[in-house]
């Protein structure tokens, strides 16, 4: 049998070249297989051979294409860290879903990767793959928007709104000029950013950023999600935002956009579809849900008079019909967009036609927060009345969340 040389990577004074049996040197090799047989080989490596230099071993970054891939073929460490992350937070039975949406990986680089395997191993052939295709971190960036456009109801939206000074013309506005735009204004201000773009429908661009300092590289772990609807003046954006970031963010969607100032609106949702339904008055459409294996029962809560529990004694059908009539004129007879709380923050002084007590004495205003919560709040309240919950119509504090975009509020005095 013929052996090739080969120097041991293995520290204990033997730097000699070691001859290896033909398998180890074969083109094909896999990389289970060569650590098994290094495992199994005392002849080539002794116990204390083989512990010592385990970690080395592991930065061999072999792959079925060779033994050896330092030199062009190899990836940068900290991206393949970032493939290997990414690829991990995937779900299994979505794996082939999101690969195809990212379409970097081929049909036929797919078809060669046994998706039944352990997670671990998945995920190992993936990022080998990866690397034989010499993919870079924008490669990987783009991987961890599809991730997050497949479940963007893990993140919290805030709504930026943008206007221009009265009287300013509308320029054209072309989507390749914004993203070069945005791109040069962050580069220009902080030498260490990383940003990504991909095209969406409905002429919208979703935005990675990741912030790094002066003196450090950017985090991949920790990036802003910003989408943008070309020719719109609102912006969503998902943070892990520092605030000293903020200003910079602003201005690189004011200037790209050919704005001239931002403000945050006072409205956050998990829900993006819904966000962008209530700014741009778009509410008769279904609105997206995060488990669709158990959707929430909005046709349950439906202001039909005639199906109604027989056990019931209606014993005012005019003030039913009424409470119908006025409810559907509030909120209409179509899905509500989704949102999971209103916050009301009181600050008030006590007024009393007594004019007298310790609280009406109090020169200090009376500072209280309300919040209601709910899996689906605009719904819930649309069903308050019906219910016989509460009277008709609601208060207009509860009912104008969609019409004012907030659900943020301030209660002072005038």
């Amino acid at each position: 049998m013929r052996h090739s040389a080969w120097t041991s990577p293995f520290p204990g004074g033997k730097s000699e070249s070691t001859e290896l049996p033909q398998s180890l040197n074969r083109s094909q090799t896999d990389k289970r297989d060569f650590v098994a047989e290094i495992s199994c080989t005392p002849a080539i490596f002794s116990a204390k051979e083989r512990e010592a230099g385990a970690r080395r071993v592991s930065l061999l970054s072999l792959s079925p294409r060779g033994l050896l891939c330092r030199g062009s073929q190899e990836m940068d460490e900290t991206v393949a860290e970032f493939f290997r992350r990414t690829i991990l937070k995937i779900p299994i039975t979505e794996m082939m879903t999101v690969l195809k949406a990212w379409d970097f990986l081929s049909e036929n680089h797919l078809q060669t990767v046994n998706f039944r395997q352990r997670k671990e191993s998945l995920v190992q052939d993936l990022v080998l793959l990866c690397e034989e295709k010499r993919a870079s971190l924008n490669d990987a960036a783009l991987l961890d928007i599809i991730y997050t456009q497949f479940h963007r109801h893990q993140k919290v939206w805030d709504v930026f709104q943008m206007s221009r000074r009265p009287g300013e013309d509308i320029d054209l506005f072309d989507m390749e000029q914004f993203k070069s735009s945005f791109k040069k204004i962050l580069q220009r201000a902080l030498k260490n950013v990383t940003v990504s773009f991909r095209d969406t429908e409905e002429n919208a661009v979703w935005i990675r950023i990741a912030w790094g300092t002066q003196y450090r590289k950017p985090n991949q772990y920790k990036p802003v999600y910003v989408v943008y609807y070309s020719q719109t003046p609102y912006a969503f954006v998902a943070s892990s935002l520092l605030k000293s970031n903020l200003p910079l963010l602003g201005q690189a969607l004011t200037v790209a956009s050919k704005h001239h100032q931002i403000v945050k609106m006072d409205l956050r949702s998990r829900y993006l579809d819904s966000l962008k339904a209530i700014v741009f008055k778009q509410y008769n459409q279904n609105f997206e849900t995060h488990n669709s294996t158990t959707p929430l029962q909005e046709r349950s809560l439906g202001l039909d008079i005639n199906i109604v529990d027989s056990r019931i004694i209606h014993e005012n059908r005019v003030e039913k019909e009424r409470i119908q009539r006025v409810t559907q004129e509030i909120f209409g007879d179509y899905p509500q967009p989704r949102l999971e709380f209103a916050q009301y923050k009181l600050e008030t002084k006590f007024k009393s036609d007594l004019n007298r007590g310790i609280l009406a004495e109090r020169e200090e205003p009376l500072r209280c927060l309300v919040k209601f919560s709910s899996p689906h709040l605009l719904e819930a309240l649309k069903s308050l009345a019906p219910a016989g919950i509460a009277d008709a119509p609601l208060s207009p504090l509860l009912t104008c969340i969609p019409n004012k975009g907030m659900n943020y509020f301030k209660i002072r005095d005038k």
